[in-house]
Order: C-alpha cells, then structure tokens, then sequence
C-alpha cells in the first residue's frame, strides 16, 4: 500500500482485477488501459499547470514582441491608410502610369482630408522614410490646402509646390499606397528602389548600414577570440588549482558581475583618455613621448578593449565548467607513452574542452552583436555597431519599422550562424556548466 500511495500508476496495477475473464480491470471494474491513459492524461495536465507561468511568461515577454517587431519591419499603414483615394489610383493603375487628372484629383482630396484630419504629419513622416526632405512638402501643403481646395488640382498644388511634380515622388508614394512594403529591408541593405520600381544601390555617401554590419561581426570576431585568447589560460588555471585557491581567483572572475555595467565602461573611458592613466604610465615608461600620447577612445580600439574585459567572464565560466571535469591522467598517460607537452596539448587536452569554448564563443558573440551601452559610449563614429543605429531609429528619428528591419536583418545573420555552428560542431557539443 505504501508503494501505491506513492505511484498512482502502481496502485492501479496492484489493484487490478478480473484476470480470469480475459479483460484487466481496476478495482472499481473500470478497464486498466482507459484507467491508464486518464492516469497519464491526469499527469500531463499537472505537468502543463506547473509550466504554465513559464509559458505565459515566455510568450508575453519573448515572443510576442519579436513578433510584432517582425510585422513593424514590413508592414507600415501611415500613407495607405490616410490616403486612400491616391492609394485607389495606384492599385488600379500599373507602374510606370503618369499621373492624369484623376490622380491629381485623388491626391488633392486625401490631401485636404488628411490636413483637416490632422494626420498629415504621418503621411509625410512615412514618405520621408523613403525619400528624405518630403515631410515639409506634406506639412506645408496640408497647411495651406486645410478647409478646401478647388481644381484644377494639379495646376494649384503645381503652384503651392513643384515638387509634387517630380517623378520619384510618385514612384515613392506608389511604394507606400500598400500597407506591406519590402522598403526597410531594402535600405537596410542600402538599397532603394528607382523611378521605373528597379532595385539598386544607393548614393556613395548614403551607405551606412552594409558597413555598419560588417563592422559588427568582424569585431564580434576579434571580441571573441581575444576572450579566448586571454580566458583560456585563466580557466585552465582555475581547473587545477587547489580549491581553495581556486574560489579566491574564482571571486575575482565574478567581480565584474557585481559591478554596473555603466561603472565599469566609464572606468575604462578614464583609463583609456589620452591623459588618462594608462598613457600617463606609457609616457612615464618612456615607450612614448609626452606629445605623442595615444589614442585609444571614441574608436574601435576602446570598444574592443572594453567589451573584451566585460565580455571575459562569459567565455572562462564555460571553459572553467568542462576543464573542471577533465581528468589529469589523460594528459599524463600521453606524456607516459612519449608525447611532448604541445602534443599532449594539443591532442588529448585541447580537444576535451572544445564544448566549453564553443558555448564561450556563441555567448560572447552573440553578446557582442546585440551590444549597445559601450560601443554608445566609448565606440565613437568608428566605433559605432549596428546596434547604436537600431536605437537611433528608436529614439532619434523614431523610424520603428527601419529599426525592426534592421532587428530582423540581425537576428537573421545570428540564426545562420547558429544553423552553421550546428551543422560544423553540433548544438549537443556546448556545454555551459
């Protein structure tokens, strides 16, 4: 009975009757097989209530968010949805259509519409995205066209402003007649769409964001491998140290964990200043001269050197948690049968701790993709990655869907990523502690 109490499953077993008329039944006569699978239904449930908050959880804070960022980054209503006459005109007409006076009439009633409506701005808001300096053009009309217009509409909005007459315009305002557009992604790979709808790159000196994206995985890259390079010996030494030793040097790891973030960016922009301390003790060194001193900020040498300190923990953690499982008589049995130390190295030891290094190397790049605060801070203008121009659209210029289309862009290289560290090493190979 004991056994029963604790395993309802074996209760039903022990219970169980009614083996001499061919069908095994419960105590109370009800079938075993239909007692068992109410059992299991019954256990499932329990199961789903206990990760319930969990889930909830999850959907609230994780995936819903990203999804609605997903849907900003391609779905954008601000000119179909006050426009909706010249956005008729668009659907009904194919591209490349000069605008005739139906048009023009169109344009000029959503126009009034639309000022009297007080939603111009956004009309004009959503057209600058595509076409920088129209927001005024909009502004400006709406304010003169507020209460009525008469026609001939487009010899009257013509005169208010030539602009209006200019083909790109057209061709931008045809983009924006639909709620779906592929715009932002375009631009985020700086590209732009011309007059006649062809894809193609844009001016010289309005790429930004292919160079911002290349930046960021390569120092990612560099980020990575100078934590290895540097938290390698460290966890190895944590791993054979005695352990009371060893916790010492452990707390010293964690130290930066217990330290604000923004203290320990501002620590390195006092260090790293042309007066700061480490070129006052370069100049007193001799290695440079006083009018020579260096500079290490506002570049990508300081977002380096600062995001590989804050970053280092994470890579000695998880190389420290498989070191630590490794046994000694390994490397020694090698050395016994006449392998040099590289050797034993390289052979034997080395490759036991490659899940710690590849769960190092995804957390630290991962971590230095999406970074923000340091690069803000001490990166300055070559120094900036593809996270301070996702939250200036955010807070600067408030383009949320060219913010989310660079979002995506990113979340996108870092799946691939993962996908293509999955099929050369295998996600079942990282070991995180």
């Amino acid at each position: 009975m004991a056994n029963a109490a604790l395993d309802p499953h074996a209760a039903i077993a022990t219970t169980a009757s009614g083996v001499g008329s061919g069908l095994l039944t419960t105590e109370d006569g009800k079938p075993l097989a239909r007692a068992l699978v109410r059992s299991q239904r019954r256990a499932r449930k329990r199961a789903f209530l206990l990760v319930l908050p969990l889930l909830v959880f999850i959907l609230v804070t994780f995936v819903v968010p990203i999804g609605q960022m997903l849907t900003r980054s391609f779905h954008n209503d601000g000119f179909s949805a006050n426009m909706p006459q010249v956005s008729a005109w668009f659907a009904e007409t194919e591209r490349g259509t000069p605008p005739d006076e139906a048009a023009w009439t169109a344009l000029a009633t959503d126009l009034v519409a639309s000022a009297d409506a007080r939603s111009i701005g956004v009309v004009g808001t959503r057209i600058n995205y595509d076409m920088p300096g129209t927001r005024s053009l909009f502004t400006s009309t709406g304010r003169q066209v507020r209460g009525g217009m008469e026609p001939p509409y487009q010899a009257n909005l013509l005169e208010i402003n030539e602009d209006w007459g200019d083909p790109r315009l057209w061709s931008v305002m045809r983009e924006a007649s639909t709620p779906l557009t592929a715009n932002f992604y375009l631009a985020s790979m700086d590209r732009t769409r011309d007059e006649t709808g062809a894809i193609q790159q844009v001016e010289e000196q309005q790429r930004i964001y292919a160079t911002l994206f290349w930046r960021t995985f390569w120092l990612s890259a560099v980020i990575t491998a100078l934590t290895f390079i540097l938290g390698f010996p460290i966890a190895h030494l944590l791993a054979t140290l005695p352990m009371r030793r060893s916790n010492l040097l452990m707390i010293l790891v964690l130290l930066p964990f217990w330290t604000s973030l923004l203290v320990r960016t501002t620590s390195w922009m006092v260090l790293l200043q042309q007066q700061g301390v480490v070129n006052d003790i370069l100049v007193w060194l001799g290695v440079i001269g006083g009018s020579q001193r260096l500079q290490m900020i506002y570049n990508q040498t300081g977002t380096i050197i600062a995001m590989t300190h804050i970053l280092l923990p994470f890579m000695i953690l998880p190389l420290y948690s498989v070191m630590r499982t490794i046994n000694p008589t390994y490397v020694r049995a090698a050395r016994s049968l006449g392998a040099t130390s590289w050797t034993a190295f390289r052979r034997v030891y080395f490759p036991q701790t490659l899940p710690g290094l590849g769960a190092g190397a995804m957390l630290v790049f991962i971590l230095a993709v999406g970074y923000y605060i340091t690069p803000a801070l001490v990166g300055g203008s070559s120094g900036m990655l593809i996270s301070n121009m996702i939250a200036q659209h955010m807070t600067g210029t408030l383009n949320w869907s060219m913010a989310a289309a660079l979002a995506a862009l990113l979340l996108g290289a870092v799946l691939v990523l993962y996908w293509v560290y999955d099929r050369l090493v295998g996600v079942d190979n990282l070991k995180l502690g």
